[in-house]
């Protein structure tokens, strides 16, 4: 093992004072490998020293700028500190330099979704929901993002997968409900989710609302 693997490990044993040990000898070794930069400066992330991890980020990114795994661990950086402009653009980079997996396309669509641009999100949730078709997470926002942009008929067989997979997911069920509500006539299915929202999570106050509401209404 080398010196990253051997702080990977010292990671995962929570020994982390030898972690930062064996990455500084990973870059005195080998100073212009970007690697040994990411992996501290995932080290002082996990340890909230944010701004000695973005400085290790950056370093990695300067010298090489191919590094994916920098351009995504920079931008989680940034998006945890609200800076989801920023963060978007990283991920867009991490994505172009090889990043796999559905976890960048999901943060990317997160990080436009929180800039108020939920149209641009869109495309980015679709394919991390395409990689990633159980993670309830993933599919939840997607869903969401669909029905906020009163796309009804594509994010109904979401909140209702979601809800099959996990038939306590109160968040699933207030989305269906409100769907159910603001689309269709189907009053009756719109209170029967929105019950279950708050039937599953008592302190549910939204859902208990709209629940009012419609009662009221009809």
């Amino acid at each position: 093992m080398n010196y990253n693997e051997l702080g990977i490990q010292a990671i995962q044993e929570e020994n982390y004072e030898k972690a930062a040990e064996l990455f500084t000898k990973a870059i005195e070794e080998n100073p212009n490998e970007a690697i040994g930069y990411v992996n501290f400066g995932n080290l002082l992330s996990s340890m909230n020293e944010n701004d000695r991890a973005e400085r290790f980020f950056q370093k990695a990114i300067t010298l090489d700028e191919h590094a994916a795994t920098a351009y995504y661990s920079l931008a989680n950086l940034y998006y945890n500190a609200d800076r989801f402009e920023e963060a978007a653009k990283l991920y867009e980079k991490a994505i172009a330099n090889g990043i796999e997996g559905a976890d960048a396309y999901f943060m990317l669509g997160k990080s436009f979704e929180k800039e108020g641009h939920t149209k641009l999100s869109l495309p980015y949730l679709q394919r991390a929901n395409e990689l990633a078709p159980e993670d309830i997470q993933v599919a939840l926002s997607y869903g969401i993002a669909l029905a906020s942009m009163e796309m009804f008929e594509q994010a109904e067989p979401i909140f209702k997968k979601i809800v099959a997979q996990e038939a306590e997911n109160a968040d699933a069920h207030y989305n269906l409900g409100v769907l159910y509500a603001v689309s269709t006539t189907d009053t009756e299915a719109a209170l029967h989710h929105l019950k279950e929202a708050f039937t599953i999570q008592p302190n549910y106050d939204q859902a208990r609302y709209v629940y009012d509401m419609i009662s009221l209404r009809n």
